[in-house]
């Protein structure tokens, strides 16, 4: 099975017998040959599966399973979409951005803890209880959407990077990560109110970033 990016908003996958994949409710656009497309609510990941699929659709709605043999055209929202090949190591993203990832990959989620209490602040999703992050990790492909196209940036030991968290993605590798707080930040660019939150990520990996501080 595998992705391929027909141009900065569709991708088309191949489903083989055997295999799966899971996408995001409302991605499918079109397929070619015998695919079946079926709400997943527990998909041998129990609750963390349930709980991905409501955050995709934002909603108490589920990830749809795709199976078959064919291939399928995926697209959402006109958003444009990023294609990241994963070789072992975990991809740390937001469930609201995954448009589609490969059923060899194992599903998890990772609590922020304090930070993503802050980061809920920035997102305007305030919670106690800080914020979950979806993780993906093994051998596989995976979609991301977001607004105006994507870049990756390395991450080293000697090079952390700093993100804006609207404009955050997803990052990988042995990667930490820390909010702050940068006065006057957006004024010296010409945007905002005086305050702003940064992200500084640091280790080894890479983070990408989208070209618009746009919530999908």
């Amino acid at each position: 099975m595998a992705f391929r990016e027909i141009n900065a908003k569709m991708i088309e996958a191949t489903v083989a017998p055997g295999q799966r994949l899971f996408s995001q409710r409302g991605a499918m656009l079109a397929y070619r040959g015998e695919v079946s497309f079926t709400p997943n609510t527990a998909g041998g990941q129990g609750g963390i599966m349930s709980m991905i699929g409501r955050r995709v659709a934002d909603e108490d709605t589920p990830l749809m399973t795709v199976e078959g043999n064919g291939t399928v055209l995926f697209g959402h929202g006109g958003h444009h979409i990023q294609v990241i090949r994963l070789t072992g190591d975990t991809l740390y993203v937001e469930a609201d951005r995954l448009l589609a990832f490969e059923g060899s990959l194992q599903q998890g989620t990772m609590f922020l803890g304090s930070q993503g209490g802050v980061m809920g602040m920035v997102r305007g999703q305030v919670s106690g209880q800080g914020l979950f992050t979806t993780t993906l990790k093994g051998q596989g492909a995976v979609a991301v959407m977001a607004h105006g196209g994507v870049i990756e940036i390395p991450i080293t030991p000697q090079r952390p990077v700093h993100v804006d968290p609207q404009a955050y993605v997803a990052h990988h590798g042995d990667v930490r990560n820390k909010l702050s707080t940068a006065l006057g930040w957006r004024d010296m660019v010409g945007r905002g109110s005086g305050e702003a939150f940064q992200l500084e990520l640091s280790g080894s990996g890479a983070v990408y970033v989208q070209a618009s501080e746009e919530k999908l």
